[in-house]
């Protein structure tokens, strides 16, 4: 038997926020999803399998449907701070310029003490994702 890859699986609060963030700010599509719910939070859908090159991601809302707080519940969300999704890249200039064109700023690319150079952002969510490549372009 042979691995062939893993798929990170966020939970997120608000799903067409999510989606709005990685599909038009991050440049993910949408390569599947569940059916579409009508609800007193609004129509979505649940769960979405997003992609862009080689790298995959699953988006699953928190609660079910008319079931969502109005808020955030702190401690639930505060956990998020935790994950980080380590993005390598081929071009860390273009991709740290494509994210400033979707509205998604942060710092520029700096060099780690272990030898990468990378920039990270936070998802709506609290999520970490890093991009990184080992050249500074």
């Amino acid at each position: 038997m042979t691995l062939q890859k893993a798929v990170p699986l966020f939970s997120v609060f608000d799903m067409p926020l999510a989606i709005q963030f990685y599909c038009q700010g991050l440049g993910f599509e949408i390569v599947n999803h569940s059916p579409e719910v009508d609800t007193q939070e609004g129509r979505f859908f649940h769960w979405a399998y997003l992609k862009r090159d080689g790298v995959e991601l699953m988006l699953n809302t928190a609660y079910d449907s008319n079931e969502r707080p109005m808020q955030k519940e702190p401690q639930r969300w505060a956990a998020h701070e935790d994950v980080s999704l380590y993005i390598g890249c081929e071009d860390l200039t273009r991709i740290s310029q494509q994210l400033r064109d979707g509205g998604i700023a942060h710092d520029p690319p700096k060099l780690m003490p272990y030898g990468f150079w990378e920039f990270g952002i936070i998802d709506p969510d609290g999520y970490r994702l890093c991009f990184q490549s080992q050249d500074r372009t």
